[in-house]
């Protein structure tokens, strides 16, 4: 597999930017505030916590806590990971062999692809730029072979925070139902959706080869848990997962267990003040990017907390992201870093993110930085 992109970008500036402006998680919070929210016995549950190994599938009332986010799913479908990329990892060995044929959406989560990549035949079906992000659904007609297994979409997507209207999604689950395939959906973001009328329903309930990526990293701001999770009504597919687990983390951390199911027993309050804090942000971007319509393209997302918009400066989206980082501090994500080996993707955007609190120190050095290079040299005109 070629080398994580986002990730080697990462692990060289984002500990040491002064902007993380790309972040694709929500404001976290610390040990002490959450056992605070969870109440008074929630200390006294970490106090007592035995440090020995945990069940492989995840803690039974973790599962049940995980289950009760979803409408028709139960304890018995639902299997923990140590983060969602293990999810995603396990998934893909589990369900694709070399005999196998994938599609993937594009632009998507390079392990999406990745992963699949290294197994079968991978098909990449476009989100449509020019259609805010829309999936193309003739084009995931096209692309089945007798031989395809699954279909993997991201909704709300990263990095473009589209979502589905609620037609198109239903039409891909028919899709999936009349060719007997796999919908897996990284649903990491749901919960974060500008209005509640575009949410949709998550896969595994709607869908009984649906299989449902979630994890508490995301619209729950707590990635420093590393928990994730599968859920499919699909019992066999489950099994094996959990088999494969074993080759990989084995089970997950038991501090982490217990603080999950605090922070899911609070989960409204969480997600309330999450939410509003992306209504914050949403506005203050909105604002900036009215500042600069001759540099930038914005549309406001659907859902999740980053964003894709595009730069329209004559020196290249790479160029300004390079120099903004060098001169300012500002850690954006170009467009290099979500290029696909499937297909050929826009190469004039960046991600941005406005999950966190303290956006204001980053947006000023943006500012500083285009007033600096004089917009109207930049510009495209």
């Amino acid at each position: 597999m070629r080398d994580f992109a986002l990730e080697v970008h990462f692990s060289r500036w984002e500990f040491n930017a002064r902007y993380h402006m790309t972040a694709s998680d929500m404001e976290s919070m610390t040990l002490g505030e959450l056992v605070q929210m969870a109440g008074p016995s929630a200390g006294e549950e970490l106090e007592k916590l035995w440090l020995g190994y945990t069940e492989t599938w995840g803690s039974p009332d973790l599962r049940e806590a995980i289950a009760g986010t979803y409408d028709r799913l139960s304890a018995s479908d639902i299997l923990c990971f140590a983060g969602a990329e293990e999810g995603i990892y396990a998934a893909m060995r589990v369900m694709l062999s070399p005999e196998d044929h994938a599609i993937v959406s594009v632009p998507n989560y390079q392990a999406a692809e990745t992963v699949p990549l290294g197994l079968c035949a991978v098909t990449g079906v476009p989100l449509l730029e020019d259609l805010n992000w829309r999936l193309d659904l003739d084009a995931v007609r096209a692309a089945i072979r007798p031989n395809t297994k699954l279909i993997s979409v991201n909704l709300p997507n990263n990095p473009t925070g589209a979502l589905m209207p609620q037609a198109d999604f239903a039409a891909l689950v028919d899709i999936c139902r009349e060719h007997d395939l796999y919908l897996f959906s990284d649903e990491v973001y749901r919960l974060l959706e500008s209005e509640k009328t575009k949410r949709l329903s998550q896969v595994a309930d709607v869908y009984e080869k649906g299989v449902s990526l979630n994890v508490m990293s995301k619209a729950y701001g707590l990635p420093g848990l590393r928990i994730g999770w599968i859920a499919s009504r699909d019992t066999m597919l489950l099994r094996k997962l959990e088999r494969y687990k074993h080759y990989l983390s084995i089970c997950n951390s038991a501090p982490s267990e217990r603080l999950a199911v605090m922070a899911l027993s609070v989960r409204e309050r969480i997600l309330t003040r999450n939410r509003t804090l992306i209504a914050e942000n949403i506005g203050k971007m909105n604002a900036f990017f009215a500042d600069y319509p001759a540099l930038f393209d914005w549309v406001q997302p659907d859902g999740g907390c980053v964003a894709y918009p595009r730069y329209k400066g004559r020196d290249g989206v790479e160029r300004f992201c390079h120099n903004l980082l060098e001169e300012e501090g500002v850690l954006l994500l170009p467009a290099s870093v979500y290029r696909s080996e499937l297909m050929e993707t826009p190469v004039d955007r960046f991600r941005i993110g406005f999950g966190r609190k303290g956006i204001d120190e980053g947006l000023t050095a943006m500012r500083a930085f285009l007033d600096r290079k004089h917009n109207s040299d930049l510009a495209t005109g």
